[in-house]
């Protein structure tokens, strides 16, 4: 389970990574990242009700928390960083949604390089 202080809950902070970051594009998630407030990152999920029932959507986020908590080690710090599931991405597997999600951080210049200094 992820700790309180790495999701984003209120609506402004959703609002604010929409409106000032960047967003980058899969067929089955988009990823939008903005410079946060913290030291640490915040991640926020979001499932749209056109991507099928309560069940799906919730499988889903709960899939993605999974991979962001297992990346989390890789990832470089302070960054406001918003997850959105796309319809394609809900028959994907857990390994294929891993790796896309891999591959829009790597995009967004979110994974740590080995000459980066761990926090």
């Amino acid at each position: 389970m992820m700790r309180r202080r790495y999701r984003l809950r209120q609506e402004d902070d959703f609002k604010r990574v929409r409106e000032v970051g960047r967003a980058y594009h899969h067929p089955w998630l988009i990823l939008s990242v903005a410079p946060g407030r913290w030291l640490h990152n915040r991640y926020g999920f979001i499932t749209p009700k056109r991507l099928g029932k309560a069940v799906h959507r919730n499988r889903l986020r709960r899939q993605l928390r999974d991979i962001i908590h297992r990346l989390q080690g890789q990832l470089r710090q302070g960054f406001d960083v918003v997850v959105i599931g796309r319809p394609a991405g809900m028959t994907q597997s857990f390994v294929a949604l891993q790796a896309a999600l891999l591959t829009l951080c790597t995009q967004a210049g979110l994974i740590m390089q080995k000459d980066d200094t761990a926090c």
